[in-house]
């Protein structure tokens, strides 16, 4: 008797303790999985481990925030989050050749104190913005960003990366001043030489997600195509009428807005010219190859038309889905016809989540992104905060 209530007292004593340690087992995976999910946010977001001290600080964040954005916050103070994450994403927006190995330059500066700072991102395509070292900003040279970005200087830094406008700047009028798009080096890219149509197609590749070969309509209106393009490539008009055409009545309509800008140089030498405006007369490269097709249209202002806010191209929610077109004058117009397109909004939201997780967003967390995104007043932290916490782990 007494030895089966010794057995019956034992096997008590060790159901008991199994399960104290059950639990405490489940404690300490739940806390390494939150470590775990801490950890992978801030890699992601700085591209290096955390310190303890910023880990610790991270887990209750998480513990107390789930959704993750808390945690996001803090990983983004590291100093790599704008110098290494975010400058690498932005990078390959300020050259044709779409590559990150490029010099530092103020394109990408402005880009990475907008993220930086929380600002509307579609004044990024118009807005009268700069950041600028505490040097002397030069029109002719990009000597101030080489200089930063040789030092190491810590962009995060509000004194070091600082906010002006381009106006003040650049000398340009406030009503000429387009967001990144008339920094020297977006304008050094994509207003040299050529027809300014190169600045209409990055533009729509960097900022939309979408190149001219997937926007091609050829049922749009074509009153807008210039005198340089023929209608008749290699003496057949049929190529024109289902290829070209397709193309040209949509960004010939739009690029009319670029008319009045010009990248100008001497000796053959582009990388030392600068950016030149004038405010009533249109760039002669916008009239050049007249005799191609004389009957073609003559641009003599700067006005604009986006035809393709109708047709299939109406998907990319101009203005709020109106299907009627929408006409302007000038660059900075243009660049809130384009800011304001659901497009915009999708791209960047698409772009901070491959640069975050390295893969591309589910539909459905797209749409999340989006309209986080939007409800934040376009600020770009969200975004990031978002992706980062929507691809943890477990």
């Amino acid at each position: 008797m007494k030895n089966a209530m010794l057995r019956q007292n034992l096997a008590k004593t060790l159901l008991m303790a199994a399960s104290i340690g059950c639990a405490m087992g489940l404690s300490v995976t739940a806390e390494a999985g939150v470590r775990e999910q801490a950890k992978r946010i801030h890699d992601r977001l700085a591209g290096v481990p955390p310190s303890n001290a910023v880990l610790t600080s991270m887990v209750t964040a998480l513990t107390n925030d789930t959704t993750g954005r808390t945690a996001a916050d803090i990983a983004m103070q590291n100093p790599n989050f704008l110098g290494v994450t975010v400058k690498n994403m932005v990078m390959p927006w300020t050259n044709e050749e779409m590559t990150v190995f490029t010099p530092l330059n103020d394109t990408a500066a402005t880009l990475i104190g907008m993220v930086r700072d929380g600002v509307d991102f579609r004044e990024a395509l118009y807005g009268d913005i700069i950041y600028v070292g505490s040097g002397t900003y030069s029109n002719s040279n990009n000597t101030m960003y080489t200089q930063l970005e040789s030092s190491n200087a810590d962009l995060s830094n509000t004194a070091v990366l600082i906010r002006r406008t381009q106006s003040q700047i650049t000398g340009l009028p406030a009503g000429a001043v387009s967001g990144v798009l008339t920094t020297r080096q977006s304008s050094r890219a994509f207003f040299v030489d050529g027809t300014n149509r190169a600045m209409f197609r990055f533009t729509m590749l960097n900022y939309l997600c979408s190149d001219l070969e997937h926007l091609k309509d050829t049922s749009r209106i074509p009153d807008r195509v210039r005198q340089d393009v023929s209608r008749s490539p290699g003496g057949d008009s049929s190529v024109y009428l289902n290829t070209c055409m397709g193309c040209h009545a949509g960004m010939d309509g739009m690029a009319g807005a670029y008319a009045r800008y010009q990248w100008t140089y001497t000796n053959d030498d582009p990388d030392s010219g600068q950016l030149t405006y004038t405010p009533t007369l249109v760039q002669q490269k916008y009239l050049i190859n007249s005799n191609v097709f004389p009957y073609g249209y003559i641009t003599s202002d700067d006005s604009w038309i986006n035809y393709w806010r109708a047709g299939p191209n109406a998907n990319m929610g101009w203005g709020g889905g109106q299907q009627v077109p929408t006409t302007g004058n000038g660059m900075q117009s243009l660049g809130q016809e384009l800011a304001n397109s659901n497009a915009f909004a999708r791209c960047q939201a698409v772009k901070v989540y491959k640069a975050v997780c390295f893969n591309e967003p589910t539909e459905t967390t797209l749409g999340t992104l989006v309209t986080n995104f939007r409800a934040s007043t376009f600020n770009m932290r969200t975004l990031f905060a978002d992706s980062a916490a929507d691809c943890r782990g477990p």
